[in-house]
C-alpha cells in the first residue's frame, strides 16, 4: 500500500496556473532591430507548418506542469506500507555462562559409542536451543580462571551462537571461576528491566580462582531476582585405553570427580533455579527442553509494518524531465540558426 505523509502538498498543485492568470504580461520598451532576413523567417516559419508550431510551443509547458506536480508529490512523502508483521515482545533476559577450562577438553561425552569433547557437546547443543529463544535478550559470560563477557544482552542470536561456537578451551585460562562468572552475569543482568532474568550455568568442575565466593555470589542473584539453572557437565566413567591403545593395562576412572555438585545444588536452590546432571549430549539435550519448560518464550506479539520511502522516485523522474526539456531548447535553438542560416 502507498500513502502520502503530506497529502496537503498536492492542493498547490493549480499554483502556477493561478499565478499565470492573475499576473499582468510585462511591457518593456526597447530599442526596435532592423532585420534584413525577417523575410526568409518568416516564410520559413510559414512553411513548418501551424499544428508543428502549436506543439512544439506546447510541449515545454506541459513538461513544466510534470516537473511540478512530480516536485509536490515528492514533497508529500510517498511512502510504502508493507503487510503486518508479527515481531514477539521481549521476553527473558537470559545469560549463558559457559565452562572453557582446560578439563572441557576431556571426550567422554559418547555420541554413536565414539568420545566427544565436553566443549563442542556444549556448542552444538547451545547453539540450538539459543536458536529457539526468539523474543528472548541472549548474552554469553566464558569463564576460565576469569570471566569475560563474550556477547552482552542482545536479541541478535545469530551473532551470539557464532561467539559461542567460536570458544576456544584455555582462552580464558585453566582454572574455574564460577562465582566470578555469576558475579558478572548479575551485573549485567540488573542493568535490565524488572522481568524474568535467567542465568544458565554450564561448568565441568569446581571453583578454584574466583575472587567472589560462588555461594556469595548466588545469594546476591537472589536478592536481584536472577535465577540462576546449573548444568553439572561430564560422564560418571570413562575407560582410559591400556599399552599403545590397546585393552591390556586399560583401566576404568570417573572423569567428573572433581565436580563440584554440591555447590551447584546451593547456588541453584538459593536462587530459585534448578540443578540438572549431564553425563553425555541426550541427557544434556533433555536439558535443555526442560529449561524451555521452566522459562518458556514469551507469546505475545506486535504487529509491526515495514516502510519504505518512495521520495527518490518522483525526484528521479522530475530530474530526468528537466534534462530532457534543456537538451530538446538547445537543439531546436541550433536547429533553427541552422535553417536560418541556410535561407540566408
Amino acid at each position: 500500500m502507498i500513502t502520502l505523509t503530506w497529502p496537503l502538498v498536492l492542493t498547490l498543485a493549480p499554483l502556477p496556473w493561478i499565478a499565470r492568470r492573475l499576473m499582468s504580461p510585462r511591457v518593456t520598451e526597447q530599442p526596435a532591430l532592423r532585420a534584413p532576413f525577417f523575410r526568409s523567417w518568416e516564410r520559413l516559419a510559414a512553411d513548418e507548418g501551424t499544428t508543428l508550431v502549436h506543439s512544439a510551443q506546447r510541449l515545454p509547458a506541459l513538461f513544466l506542469w510534470l516537473i511540478w506536480l512530480l516536485l509536490l508529490l515528492a514533497a508529500a512523502r510517498p511512502l510504502w506500507i508493507g503487510k503486518a508483521i508479527e515481531l514477539p515482545n521481549s521476553g527473558r533476559d537470559l545469560m549463558l555462562a559457559v565452562d572453557i577450562s582446560g578439563s572441557m577438553r576431556v571426550e567422554d561425552m559418547k555420541v554413536a559409542n565414539r568420545g566427544v569433547r565436553r566443549i563442542d557437546a556444549v556448542k552444538e547443543l547451545g547453539s540450538d536451543f539459543m536458536a529457539r529463544r526468539s523474543g528472548d535478550r541472549l548474552g554469553l559470560i566464558l569463564f576460565g580462571s576469569r570471566a569475560y563477557l563474550q556477547s552482552p544482552l542482545s536479541f541478535d542470536i545469530q551473532t551470539v551462537q557464532r561467539f559461542l561456537r567460536e570458544a576456544q578451551i584455555g582462552f580464558a585460562g585453566q582454572e574455574t571461576a564460577i562465582g566470578d562468572a555469576i558475579g558478572l552475569a548479575v551485573k549485567r543482568l540488573q542493568e535490565r528491566e524488572e522481568s524474568s532474568r535467567v542465568l544458565i550455568l554450564l561448568t565441568d568442575g569446581q571453583d578454584t580462582a574466583s575472587t567472589v565466593d560462588p555461594i556469595e555470589a548466588a545469594r546476591l542473584a537472589g536478592q536481584l531476582g536472577v535465577r540462576v539453572h546449573t548444568i553439572g557437565i561430564g560422564a560418571d566413567s570413562m575407560t582410559l585405553p591400556g599399552l599403545l591403545g590397546s585393552p591390556l593395562g586399560s583401566r576404568t576412572v570417573n572423569p567428573s570427580a572433581d565436580l563440584d555438585e554440591e555447590s551447584l545444588i546451593a547456588i541453584a536452590q538459593i536462587t530459585g533455579g534448578r540443578y540438572f546432571r549431564a553425563r553425555d549430549p541426550r541427557e544434556l539435550a533433555q536439558i535443555y527442553a526442560v529449561l524451555e519448560e521452566l522459562e518458556p518464550v514469551e507469546v505475545d506479539t506486535t504487529i509491526y509494518r515495514p516502510r519504505q520511502s518512495l521520495l527518490a522516485l518522483p525526484l528521479g523522474l522530475a530530474l530526468a524531465l528537466s534534462f530532457a526539456l534543456v537538451l530538446r531548447q538547445l537543439w531546436r535553438g541550433r536547429h533553427q540558426t541552422a535553417q536560418a542560416t541556410e535561407a540566408l
